[in-house]
């Protein structure tokens, strides 16, 4: 069975994600979607909210998937989430140039803890490149429109984030 890890913060998942998880199904027979736990990053999402976002957003974009979905949070290195769900590849979406430098100094660090687990690099549509969580979630504080970037589920989430405390 051979198993690949996507795995990023997914705060929140964005159509861009969605497209790559829907495209990595093809070329696993089970993908383990690693959802970091990055303390470093003050995620606006608590881990259990952006799980079940990606279990829900994944249930419905990628019913008739080829490969089984499995949604893994994970707090050490990659590499070893990699080695602790038994998988042989890492996906990895890319966007624009800035995003293969930082990617290919984590590959070489990998590949030094691991030769034997390979890096797939996704390129992400041309019309979900430009996404980023980041600037979603600073489109959505500032009430702007990020239909374009999420599902209306996640854009509700956002919504319901922001909403004017009273």
């Amino acid at each position: 069975m051979r198993i690949g890890l996507y795995p990023g913060t997914f705060d929140p998942i964005t159509r861009g994600h969605l497209d790559i998880i829907h495209r990595a199904l093809g070329l696993v027979d089970r993908l383990v979607i690693g959802v970091a736990i990055n303390r470093d990053k003050g995620p606006l999402f608590e881990l259990g909210e952006r799980v079940a976002m990606i279990e829900t957003e994944c249930r419905s974009a990628c019913a008739d998937a080829p490969a089984e979905i499995v949604v893994h949070p994970f707090e050490n290195l990659l590499i070893d989430c990699a080695r602790d769900v038994g998988a042989s590849i890492i996906v990895r979406g890319l966007r624009a140039v800035a995003d293969f430098e930082y990617e290919y100094q984590m590959v070489g660090m990998n590949r030094a803890l691991d030769a034997s687990i390979e890096t797939v690099f996704l390129m992400a549509e041309a019309r979900h490149q430009a996404i980023a969580s980041k600037l979603v979630k600073e489109i959505a504080r500032l009430g702007g429109d990020v239909s374009k970037f999420v599902t209306p589920a996640v854009e509700a989430a956002l919504k319901a984030r922001f909403a004017p405390r009273p």
